[in-house]
């Protein structure tokens, strides 16, 4: 076959119809059939397959080549469609998203500059103006797509480094250079904030140290009063808040910080105020007035993260970061003769983000809101959210399992509790290890108040209050099974230590 036979143009139509419409198939047979979320396949059962696959020799067909991808990868996915996923924070996804990816990815337009993506330069900003509004961001908004959490986190703190930056250089009597400046600026983030706040300061050459730790509580939001002691300690020593990060929905419990105290404290400091809303901007869309309320305050934020393929049930990828003042967009762009030169009169939306080629992702929620509404979308969301109480109910009342905290979004953190103090993290992990082994369900692991936990992450509303107490009877019997296991050769071993002595 002519390698040009392969490109995708108007003379190829016919066989682009054909190859998309036969791997289509193939999914949907496959899809079909998923009957766990999981084969529990290990690196070491599916590596030699891959390793043993000669990338400089074709295989003889387009069918064989899918063929081999079925037994290669498919057979073998973990789905997140599947009722009995209740891992991470991994959404499945609805079909207008994935009829969206199909048309993005055969026009493949960059959204970089309007000479290479047109009207999908218009359909990305207006979509970013549909969240600031959302957000109560107010008329001089905007932000950019990007490609996930990690780098709304990372574009935000730029551009609060570089306002912080400008703003110490205006107010200094002896002009101050960025080395001098750098040193002295701290953020401020909970001990349950993401740990891109963290990969953010290194990038950013602020270093690990950079980063203030602020307490939680209880309810594992960020405890204001301690927020107030850390920003006047900072005052004392010299020392600049270049940001506050305050998190919206934190991944282990879902938590909200008290936004309006927080903004309070932010513009008393002259600190940034950065809100990683990457999972509760679902809230945004929910159709309870009491939900949506739960975002109060974050409206005052100078900049927010938005996860649309977490809480909206995109495709991966599709995510944005929103500011209040799109003035200060200004310190990710940068100018060249061959892209978007200055004074070119059409918009573009490269001046606005820390990557140049990037994929029409704005699409997917296009069609999503276009197909759906955002009701539609909100009710998804809602109904998880029911199902966290559901399942807080459900666990909290079973013996076997205590609760780490109520579920403020759609996790819920929980640990086995039926065997020896001494044997208890150990036996967490095996159980967790153990599921995953089998196939039965997926759950996640953490570590809270120092003890290894279990944690569901719900985001599927197709998940019922049957397929949590299933997934809980096989943690607790993998669990028990080990403690009973380890609690015997400890037995034996003390015997052998009495008669030896």
């Amino acid at each position: 076959m002519n390698p040009r036979d392969h490109l995708l143009n108007n003379g190829t139509a016919d066989a682009y119809r054909e190859a998309v419409t036969g791997t289509v198939e193939r999914l949907a047979k496959a899809l079909g059939a998923v009957e766990r979320p999981f084969t529990g396949a290990t690196p070491g059962d599916l590596a030699p397959a891959t390793d043993a696959v000669d990338l400089d020799t074709p295989a003889a067909s387009a069918d064989a080549a899918l063929d081999e991808l079925a037994d290669l990868y498919l057979r073998d996915a973990v789905w997140f469609h599947h009722p009995r996923y209740l891992a991470h924070l991994n959404c499945p996804v609805v079909i207008p998203a994935v009829a969206g990816e199909s048309v993005l990815a055969a026009v493949n337009s960059s959204l970089d500059t309007w000479d290479q993506s047109a009207g999908g330069t218009l359909i990305e900003r207006r979509l970013v103006d549909w969240t600031a509004q959302r957000l109560g961001l107010g008329e001089s908004a905007d932000g950019v797509f990007t490609s996930g959490g990690t780098q709304s986190n990372l574009q935000a703190l730029l551009l609060a480094r570089e306002e912080a930056c400008e703003r110490i250089a205006a107010a200094s009597r002896i002009p101050l250079r960025r080395p001098e400046i750098l040193p002295r600026l701290r953020i401020l983030a909970s001990d349950c904030s993401h740990f891109s706040v963290v990969k953010a300061a290194r990038v950013l050459g602020l270093g690990d140290d950079a980063v203030v730790t602020v307490p939680t509580g209880a309810d594992r939001r960020m405890r204001t009063v301690a927020l107030a002691r850390e920003l006047d300690r900072l005052a004392a020593r010299g020392l600049v808040p270049m940001a506050v990060v305050a998190t919206a929905g934190t991944t282990d419990f879902g938590s909200i910080d008290p936004l309006p105290q927080i903004a309070e404290l932010a513009a008393r400091h002259g600190a940034w105020l950065h809100v990683d809303a990457a999972y509760g901007c679902g809230l945004l869309v929910s159709r309870r007035p009491e939900r949506r309320a739960l975002l109060a305050g974050i409206e005052r934020a100078d900049s927010v993260t938005v996860d649309y393929h977490k809480s909206f049930f995109q495709t991966v990828s599709s995510s944005a970061v929103l500011v209040r003042d799109a003035r200060t967009l200004r310190h990710a762009g940068y100018h060249a003769d061959y892209l978007n030169p200055a004074g070119g009169g059409n918009p573009n939306q490269v001046d606005k983000s820390l990557q140049t080629t990037r994929r029409f992702d704005a699409l997917k929620l296009w069609l999503t809101l276009r197909t759906m509404g955002p009701d539609g979308i909100g009710a998804l969301f809602d109904d998880v959210l029911d199902l966290a109480v559901e399942a807080h109910a459900l666990v909290d009342a079973d013996p076997r399992f205590a609760v780490a905290a109520e579920p403020a979004l759609s996790t819920l953190v929980f640990r086995w509790t039926g065997g020896p103090p001494e044997l208890l993290d150990a036996a967490n992990r095996h159980a967790r290890a153990a599921l995953a082994a089998s196939g039965a369900g997926l759950v996640a692991g953490t570590v809270a108040d120092g003890a290894a936990q279990l944690k569901f992450t719900l985001l599927n509303p197709e998940t019922t209050a049957k397929d949590i107490a299933a997934v809980l009877d096989l943690l607790a019997g993998h669990a028990a099974r080990y403690a009973a296991r380890h609690a015997a050769e400890h037995a034996a071993d003390l015997e052998v230590q009495a008669r030896a002595s």
